[in-house]
């Protein structure tokens, strides 16, 4: 066989793999979406990046530390000048208010950030985010991050993610289900490569859609998405983790103590940073929007984060002027692991970084809630790192893991999403070390958190989902009985010794379409189709020697007191298109039949009317 014949066969057989195996399939789109996300994500860390050296390290003169996986500009720090980060980040304000106002105006109250919009976008809009969305968030969010705006990469580029999956699943025509599907892949690969955390990234893509729930369809391109993103992200910046730090281990089982005063430290803090957000964004600038418009009121937010990070209690390390709330912050979490910050330190950074970050966020500039969430939650269980090291050294012999266990346990609470960023934390450290302390302090923290939650727009479970009204009619129809909807009375039932031409005279007199058979003994055995029949009717020579038992197939029924949605899987299961109905007491006896339209029927009325109150809610 010819090369060419040989690359024909092979790629015959793909299609044909890609066209019938459902996993197959999901696993190529997967890697698709991965090979466009990771480009996506490259492009913007280093646009972020660059923006960050130019305008804070060149022009304003500060220099914040920068984590050893990261930093890949480096120089000498030009003159100081703090006043160039304000006039950045009203700059970048006023911009984002303007372009928001007139080419984007439908995101004006799209949620919390980027991820939120996700969210939204997931459960409410058909898993639909446009590009002219992704791309002017996108943009905006370098410009907000590079100035100095408290605020992630996390958030935009999952949103620029899942603004890939969703124009893929667009340009194939994928349907509406698959369409949200790719949506959470893309988001998935953006969060793999900017974390360099495949899996953690992942998995919190699949589950901070919910509050109790995850999207489990999504896991297989999911994965392989973040697994292509990550590799296409790592062959230009390499695999390094993103800190530099020690590989932490826990042995003493006394520590958990510790980490469970961690939890609720971590939950406290968590309560205190989003009531801080929702106070900050509804309380002061939505009601100035509406009183300067959102242009002016942006760029007041940009003005006050400007102020605030110059202003705002920094420190100087060998004579060079070091912004502390500046940008994502991971810098300062590194230092802080490797026990360079002391503990008022932290309290200071805490406050400050969350107040920075409600004003930019708040204010509606564009930006990630994720990263700074990490930055507060390491920096609360730094504290009780360094409580727990200064009374009881014996036990809490490397405070620098409590940082890393807070930043887990933190976004746990605030996020509802305990999975990936546990499994995250692993992938940053490089080992699992710290499993048991992280499942406990997440756990503890995901429970005391049970109320709060950062993203506006996440919901309990699939069945709070608009995304999946269809789901909650299984609800609607276990709540519905045969007894209702059967046609109860005499039932035409053969014998399986019945011949064909006898069964030809049967078919002739009567409205049935599926006919029960029975042995002599009386046992229901088997069901016979006009379909089935159809072939041999006219074959004369056949008649005599042909009986039913060689032209029934398996036998199936339904009780009265079964529900229909028991009954909707056994039609689906064989595609009868009537059922028996036996008594309760007795299989064999046959009471009537259901047909299958009757409870299709039911089924439509049931989506139908979720699906009207879903409206209804929305409205």
């Amino acid at each position: 066989m010819s090369p060419l014949s040989r690359s024909f066969n092979y790629w015959r057989d793909f299609i044909k793999s890609y066209r019938t195996i459902t996993s197959f399939r999901w696993l190529v789109i997967g890697v698709f979406v991965g090979v466009f996300s990771g480009l996506v994500a490259v492009a913007f860390f280093w646009l972020v990046e660059i923006g960050k050296f130019i305008i804070q390290h060149n022009l304003a003169g500060i220099v914040s530390p920068e984590p050893a996986g990261e930093g890949i500009f480096h120089g000498p720090a030009g003159q100081y000048r703090p006043w160039v980060i304000p006039v950045f980040t009203t700059g970048t304000g006023l911009l984002t208010g303007w372009m928001v106002n007139k080419f984007i105006p439908e995101t004006i109250n799209g949620g919390t950030d980027g991820t939120d919009a996700t969210i939204n976008a997931f459960h409410n809009h058909g898993g639909i985010i446009k590009a002219r969305v992704a791309i002017i968030r996108g943009a905006l969010s370098i410009l907000t991050i590079a100035s100095g705006g408290s605020a992630g990469r996390e958030g935009p580029i999952t949103q620029m993610g899942a603004g890939v999956g969703s124009w893929i699943a667009k340009k194939f025509d994928f349907s509406a289900k698959e369409r949200r599907l790719l949506l959470l892949s893309g988001a998935a690969g953006g969060l793999g490569a900017i974390f360099r955390a495949p899996l953690g990234g992942a998995l919190t893509a699949v589950e901070v859609i919910y509050r109790e729930d995850f999207e489990a369809e999504a896991i297989l391109p999911s994965v392989m998405s973040s697994v292509v993103s990550y590799s296409i992200f790592t062959f230009f910046f390499g695999t390094e983790p993103i800190f530099g730090i020690p590989r932490f281990s826990f042995h003493d089982p006394r520590e958990l103590i510790f980490y469970a005063l961690l939890a609720f430290v971590c939950a406290f803090v968590g309560w205190m940073y989003i009531r801080t957000f929702y106070f900050i964004k509804y309380h002061v600038f939505v009601p100035l929007r509406e009183k300067i418009g959102l242009m002016w009121a942006m760029g007041l937010g940009g003005l006050t984060m400007g102020l605030l990070g110059v202003l705002y209690p920094y420190t100087a390390m060998d004579g060079v002027v070091t912004g502390g709330i500046l940008s994502g912050g991971y810098g300062w979490l590194e230092l802080a692991i490797l026990g360079q910050i002391p503990a008022l330190g932290m309290c200071y950074i805490i406050i400050g970084k969350t107040v920075a970050t409600s004003v930019t966020i708040g204010s509606g500039m564009s930006g990630g809630m994720f990263a700074p969430a990490l930055f507060v939650g390491g920096m609360s269980g730094g504290l009780v790192g360094k409580f727990g090291h200064h009374y009881f050294p014996d036990i809490v012999t490397q405070p620098g893991a409590y940082i890393l266990v807070g930043m887990a346990a933190f976004f746990a609470g605030v996020a509802n999403a305990p999975i990936g960023p546990l499994i995250m934390v692993t992938e940053l450290t490089q080992g699992y070390g710290l499993l048991a302390p992280l499942m406990l302090a997440s756990a503890l923290c995901l429970v005391l958190s049970r109320n709060i939650s950062l993203y506006e727009h996440q919901v309990e479970n699939k069945f709070d989902s608009p995304a999946h009204a269809e789901d909650a009619t299984i609800n609607i129809l276990e709540q519905m009985h045969v007894s209702d909807f059967y046609n109860p009375g005499d039932v035409i039932v053969l014998e399986e010794s019945t011949t064909l031409k006898a069964l030809t005279d049967i078919i002739a007199n009567s409205d049935q379409f599926y006919f029960p058979v029975k042995r002599e003994d009386g046992g229901y055995t088997g069901m016979v189709s006009i379909h089935n029949v159809r072939n041999w009717m006219f074959e004369e020579d056949l008649h005599d020697l042909v009986i039913v038992r060689d032209l029934m197939s398996r036998p199936v029924y339904v009780r009265p007191d079964y529900d229909l949605y028991q009954a909707l899987l056994r039609f689906v299961n064989t595609d009868y298109g009537q059922i028996p109905v036996v008594a309760i007491t007795d299989t064999n006896e046959i009471i009537g039949l259901i047909n299958r339209d009757d409870v299709f029927q039911a089924y439509a009325e049931a989506i139908a009317e979720v699906k009207a109150e879903a409206e209804d809610a929305k409205e």
